[in-house]
């Protein structure tokens, strides 16, 4: 059994979590994950189980969430779960204020992760450190925010932001949060997160834990192919049985021997490889002393 589980995060669960409950319900030990989801937040957490693990570096990097940030308060990890360390009422905010400093976060950004979170700094977890009372310089990291719309705005004391956010890899609510509030003169926690968007994966068709074990139990469980999770990559068919024993075997494959769908895609780039009708891997397309190659990267055979 090998493909992808669009899976329903639900709080209080770490993406470890998820992962152990995964092989459990499966009785498979070949189960990771696509990106870690706060134990706090809720929503999608891309799971690869059997040989589709080794994919997980080829899914599409783009992630979307729904956000509320609230002002007035700073804990210890930039979210509720935190220890309040700072809390001064705010009740002037405006969302006009906001209007004028939120194109700051859009863009190529720089960004300082969390202490707390799962970031390795000499080769240690940021959290464990900051457990252990460690206090050590957070690197910053430039990351892409691609846009942020606000959906609600919520005056008082301690004003909240809704806002749903478009951002590549790497990127950190929790940051935003905490920086929005800096930038407009207070501090800002993260109070709600959903990740409605990870890896091609969409929140409306992810499913629970529970319902993966019901569908497992009745023997209906199907998950995600490789085909389908990696559909943005140009295509590469093996329509010979000698090129598919070839593949399997790491050899360099003449592009001219293949076929490439769509006709006009670059050569160049990462490539689903296809053969006897289903995903047999990715290969990369590179020109080598003259001619155009389908040189292996990651063989499912």
């Amino acid at each position: 059994m090998d493909g992808f589980i669009n899976l329903q995060k639900l709080p209080d669960w770490t993406s470890h979590d998820c992962v152990a409950k995964v092989r459990r319900i499966l009785n498979m030990k070949k189960v990771g994950h696509g990106g870690t989801l706060d134990p706090a937040a809720v929503g999608v957490l891309p799971i690869a189980i059997g040989k589709a693990t080794r994919l997980l570096q080829y899914l599409p990097g783009g992630k979307a969430y729904r956000a509320i940030i609230r002002f007035g308060m700073q804990t210890t990890t930039d979210d509720l779960a935190g220890e309040i360390v700072y809390s001064q009422p705010v009740p002037n905010l405006t969302i006009e204020q906001i209007q004028t400093v939120m194109p700051e976060f859009i863009g190529e950004i720089l960004q300082t992760p969390p202490m707390y979170s799962a970031i390795q700094v000499n080769g240690q977890r940021l959290y464990k450190l900051a457990r252990e009372g460690k206090v050590v310089e957070v690197p910053t990291r430039q990351v892409t925010i691609s846009n942020i719309k606000i959906l609600n705005w919520t005056p008082g004391d301690f004003p909240e932001l809704e806002v749903q956010i478009g951002c590549g890899g790497g990127t950190y609510i929790r940051s935003i949060a905490h920086d929005l509030g800096v930038r407009l003169g207070t501090q800002g926690v993260l109070a709600f997160l959903e990740r409605n968007a990870s890896c091609g994966l969409q929140l409306p068709e992810s499913i629970t834990l529970e319902e993966l074990e019901r569908q497992q139990q009745a023997g209906i469980f199907e998950p995600i192919s490789a085909d389908r999770a990696l559909a943005h990559l140009p295509t590469v068919t093996l329509g010979d049985t000698e090129l598919i024993k070839f593949w399997g075997q790491g050899k360099r494959l003449p592009v001219s021997q293949v076929t490439l769908t769509p006709a006009n895609s670059e050569l160049s780039g990462f490539v689903k490889v296809i053969g006897a009708e289903r995903c047999v891997g990715v290969g990369e397309i590179q020109q080598i002393e003259g001619e155009y190659l389908l040189v292996s990267q990651t063989v499912l055979l």
